[in-house]
């Protein structure tokens, strides 16, 4: 047993309104630069849709990810060494600007510099790549809110695939249409196909937290990076030549904060946390045969951080303390592990994929309601999930290789939980009946209900820190501009007085206890200035 630490994230899709405020925060944070004008690290698709980039999980075209060999031995689906050497000044399996979308602005001084006449100026699209006029055909998010409507849910790859094994199960009738909105980020995995196929080794996982990463002075701008991820959140940045990737925000979680997109989900949806997992496991469980096994075979890489043997062993392979009970109390482990209520996105990449999806359960109680049935009642609810509006076999498409099985379960878990929770609210005796169908007690129900429901800012987010555990041994010198009558001298810091001096708390540390408390804080009288005292508290 090899034991290492990975932060993943769950996102329930119950919860996401498609309010795409995660992507424009992101947008503004990390991508808010020139050559990726077309770029977004985190994008909100609706389904069903083409994507974006436009029909991504296509494999058949772009060659993602992996697959097994006749002697079922991982392999890259889009060839191996001699065949990237073959093609490696002129990569041919790579999405077009029309695949993304040509990214646009508006010749905006032809409203500011019209003269004055009878006709009304217009401001018309000009391309950010070329400079010149260009028609609008395409963007990031052109699917929004088309569900089912026409040619965003006909070209939808896992509609088709769904139709080749159920034709009647998905059809685009005004009274059977279905959507629902799916947030992507890069799942930084386990057994990532981008850093297997960088020629130049610039792709890499980082081994104290599974971040996936691009070492830019190393990238050489081959591209191979872009086809290998079977999910295309890969970019080329045009004008340095370098491939960009989502950072999963790494300077954010190293002082404790969450990524930005989590830190501003109008929903909540999100829940980040540690998992601590078998590293002797990962090709084993990535290579199974059947591709329906492969979410119970990454299940079983998953260990258990309240297994005294797995503490031990953690210990032994240098994993910091804090980790470990961050692990234990992590939101991401319960709703994974414990619960089962979380999938994978295309497990069947075999890339073994750490950010994990809770399916949406809400339209079933508002078709059961239409009906005159109580669509919160758990006999109903069992009854109709195998007739959602949105159906079993697109939602196993998308998350379990094909496999209705833990689709249902995990609906069946979140329908026990509406069920029981109701009973409680209105003040009646739940019935044990629901829980004990789902595998689960009482007390499970509440504590899932909890976590899904109520849970506030440090119980979603449970990130142990690079810095506040080292800060003995950190050190952060005195502005080199504070001499005597310098534009560093005196004054007030954003966290105090002597913000950032020696005897007070490190600046990377207030910033951290600083921000925790603006986003957590009750009370005026929370935020105060913290002191070195804040950064030796876990």
């Amino acid at each position: 047993m090899k034991v290492m630490a990975q932060i993943a994230m769950v996102m329930n899709l119950d919860k996401c309104i498609g309010c795409h405020t995660c992507s424009v925060t992101c947008k503004q944070t990390w991508t808010n630069r020139g050559g990726v004008e077309y770029v977004w690290f985190n994008n909100v698709e609706t389904r069903p849709g083409q994507g974006y980039p436009r029909r991504y999980e296509d494999q058949e075209k772009w060659r993602g990810g992996w697959e097994l060999n006749k002697r079922r031995n991982l392999k890259l689906k889009g060839g191996g060494k001699f065949k990237k050497l073959a093609t490696i000044f002129s990569n041919p399996i790579l999405p077009e600007i029309k695949d993304y979308y040509e990214p646009w602005t508006y010749d905006y001084t032809n409203l500011t510099d019209a003269p004055l006449g009878d006709d009304f100026p217009v401001a018309r699209p000009r391309s950010l790549v070329s400079g010149k006029p260009m028609k609008i055909e395409w963007s990031a998010n052109w699917d929004d809110n088309l569900g089912g409507i026409g040619d965003p849910g006909a070209e939808d790859p896992m509609v088709a695939k769904v139709r080749e094994q159920a034709a009647e199960k998905v059809r685009f009738a005004f009274e059977q249409t279905f959507m629902f909105y799916l947030p992507r980020i890069c799942e930084h995995c386990l057994n990532p196909s981008c850093v297997a196929s960088c020629p130049s080794g610039a792709m890499y996982k980082r081994s104290e937290d599974g971040i996936v990463l691009v070492d830019q002075d190393r990238c050489k701008g081959w591209r191979m990076c872009v086809s290998g991820c079977p999910y295309k959140k890969v970019y080329f940045n045009h004008r340095t030549g370098k491939a960009e990737k989502c950072t999963l925000c790494y300077p954010r979680l190293e002082v404790g904060l969450p990524t930005v997109c989590s830190e501003t989900c109008v929903g909540r949806l999100r829940y980040l946390g540690v998992l601590l997992y078998d590293q002797d496991k990962v090709l084993e469980a990535a290579s199974v045969p059947d591709d329906r096994d492969l979410y119970e075979a990454q299940l079983g890489v998953f260990l258990d951080p309240n297994d005294p043997e797995v503490h031990r062993e953690a210990e032994r392979a240098g994993i910091p303390h804090d980790w470990i009970e961050a692990a234990r109390r992590s939101p991401v482990h319960a709703l994974i592990s414990t619960y089962k209520v979380a999938l994978p996105l295309h497990p069947e990449y075999r890339t073994m994929p750490m950010v994990w999806y809770i399916p949406p359960l809400s339209p079933v109680v508002d078709a059961l309601a239409e009906t005159g049935f109580d669509g919160e009642d758990a006999d109903n609810l069992f009854g109709a999930i195998d007739s959602l509006r949105i159906p079993l076999e697109y939602l196993a498409a998308l998350f379990t290789a094909g496999d209705t099985s833990p689709v249902r379960a995990s609906l069946e878990r979140l329908a026990a939980m509406r069920s029981h929770m109701r009973a409680v609210q209105l003040g009646d005796t739940p019935s044990e009946s629901a829980a004990e169908a789902v595998g689960m007690n009482a007390r499970e129900i509440q504590e899932m209900y909890r976590l899904l429901a109520l849970a506030k800012y440090d119980d979603r987010y449970v990130i142990p820190t690079a810095a506040v555990g080292d800060a003995k041994a950190l050190e952060e010198s005195v502005c080199s501009l504070d001499y005597e009558g310098g534009p560093g001298a005196g004054g007030s810091g954003p966290f105090g007085g002597d913000s950032g001096r020696p005897g007070t708390a490190f600046v990377s540390i207030e910033s951290f206890h600083g921000a925790r408390r603006r986003q957590t804080a009750d009370s005026p009288d929370e935020l105060r200035t913290p002191t070195i005292d804040d950064a030796e508290k876990p």
